[in-house]
């Protein structure tokens, strides 16, 4: 007998009652230190294992911890679906970045704290809300239908530990395991909506090359006095090389060529530069930086930031000319841009603009391929529609500035898949910030649309899968920068 239809304002009330569990599960895991590169082991072997057991209690007889080479396991849950049923794959991941100078943060960031109406801790929003957000999706479709929460689909959850170095570590997961279900739709939940209560669909994402710059003037450290003026500090080099990565209105000289518009020319005038100078915490006074519309900018332009610079800190220098300098350079790469063909670029233009005949050493530290999401598609409207009805106010597509590996690793294995992007972050929520937050609410009515979108998406398979076959067409893998 087919199910009755879930009402959507029930629905929206069981996801009510979910929250206090939400809240305790995200306390629950901000307060593991999962910092990728900084954490010991033990803080990411007790999260993927706490993870595990939440998905089982959610209904899963399948969860395994899969091994990856850099160390943070992946969690594998599983609950299948009837034959023929459509593959659903869920994906977050439980990793996390520094929380940097603690003390500048207004409450704890590894304890999570409600304040105004949001929730504050590193990862509450990138990316373990979003974990929590699949749970109670989950949950509510169990909670209203006990005897067959998901009817329709067979469904599988990732959940990464290692996504924020940006090197795709979830692919060489993926090739290692080729008995995995092969996905009709992944629901990849790492970005987040233009607005508060605004549903976004991500449809492109920015590709990113990072190099390390050392540059070198002399063999030995010397006393600025008995020689500085003829000569050259490598310090002072390298601050007159890497002002040259912008132009005089600040557009990145690299890559050379323009290339993307598409993503972001949808709905640009719908993001103005007083809302981005909101969002973005831009000082009175302090311009903008390039050219072109403000959503061009962010999502289908280049971008150069220079992360790091390695020099004495300021309570122990001394008046020395240094005899060399380092510096961590990203750029985002705009969507269609080939990433290795940035590096090369960035690295050409790095020494061609060296001045005084500096010594230059480049390495490449990662990349990540730039995306676009086949947004026409079956599930991206059943999606939609779940978004419009759970939020009250039409979905939006969006680019988005950022660079998420995983996309780009389903692209290439499971080419049939369509990859929908979306998530609980919003711009007050900081992330990769200093007081790093979440809205509940926001939570909630994503929790909402996808337990709508998962009740919904019951269409059958055009390709059945058969146990153990691979998931991936046959694929030379990503080139290493390492």
């Amino acid at each position: 007998m087919p199910e009755t239809p879930l009402s959507a304002p029930c629905l929206a009330e069981t996801v009510r009652s979910l929250m206090p569990r939400a809240r305790a599960d995200l306390a629950e895991l901000v307060a593991l230190r999962t910092v990728v590169g900084v954490s010991p082991p033990d803080q990411f072997d007790r999260a993927a294992d706490r993870i595990a057991a939440l998905f089982t209690e959610a209904g899963f007889p399948e969860t395994r911890l899969l091994p990856t080479d850099e160390g943070p396991r992946t969690v594998y849950a599983r609950r299948p679906g009837p034959p023929g049923a459509p593959s659903v794959l869920l994906y977050a991941h439980y990793d996390v970045v520094s929380a940097q100078d603690e003390t500048s943060w207004r409450t704890p960031p590894f304890e999570l704290t409600e304040r105004d109406g949001r929730w504050y801790g590193r990862g509450s929003a990138d990316c373990k809300g979003n974990i929590v957000m699949h749970l109670t999706a989950l949950r509510a479709l169990r909670q209203m239908r006990p005897h067959e929460p998901y009817p329709g689909v067979d469904l599988v959850v990732l959940v990464d530990g290692c996504e924020e170095p940006g090197d795709g570590s979830i692919e060489k997961v993926l090739r290692a395991h080729p008995d995995l279900p092969v996905p009709d739709v992944v629901v990849v939940a790492d970005t987040g909506n233009v607005a508060s209560g605004v549903p976004t669909l991500t449809t492109s994402l920015r590709g990113m090359a990072v190099v390390e710059v050392e540059l070198s003037t002399l063999s030995r450290t010397l006393h600025s006095g008995q020689f500085g003026g003829p000569v050259p500090d490598a310090l002072t080099a390298l601050v007159r090389l890497l002002a040259t990565l912008h132009d005089s209105e600040g557009a990145p000289r690299v890559p050379g060529r323009r290339t993307g518009g598409t993503a972001g020319s949808r709905g640009a005038a719908e993001y103005s530069e007083a809302d981005l100078r909101a969002d973005a915490g831009v000082l009175d006074g302090v311009a903008l930086i390039g050219t072109d519309s403000v959503a061009d900018r962010l999502w289908s332009r280049p971008a150069i930031t220079v992360l790091a610079v390695q020099s004495p800190p300021l309570d122990d220098a001394v008046p020395a000319l240094l005899p060399s300098a380092k510096a961590l350079v990203s750029v985002r790469t705009p969507p269609g841009a080939d990433v290795f063909e940035v590096h090369d670029e960035l690295a050409d233009h790095l020494r061609k603009n060296a001045p005084w005949g500096a010594h230059l050493e480049i390495r490449r530290v990662t990349s990540g391929p730039s995306f676009l999401a086949d947004s026409g598609g079956a599930a991206h409207a059943v999606m939609r529609d779940a978004l419009h009805e759970a939020f009250g106010v039409p979905a939006r597509d969006v680019g988005a500035g950022g660079s998420i590996a995983v996309c780009s690793a389903f692209r290439t294995l499971c080419p049939d898949a369509e990859v929908i992007l979306c998530g609980v972050e919003d711009p007050p929520s900081q992330i990769h910030g200093t007081d790093e937050s979440v809205s509940p609410r926001e939570i909630a009515a994503l929790a909402h649309a996808e337990a709508l979108f998962l009740s919904r998406l019951t269409a059958p398979r055009t390709t059945p899968h058969t146990a153990g076959a691979a998931p991936c067409i046959p694929s030379t893998g990503p080139r290493e920068d390492r």
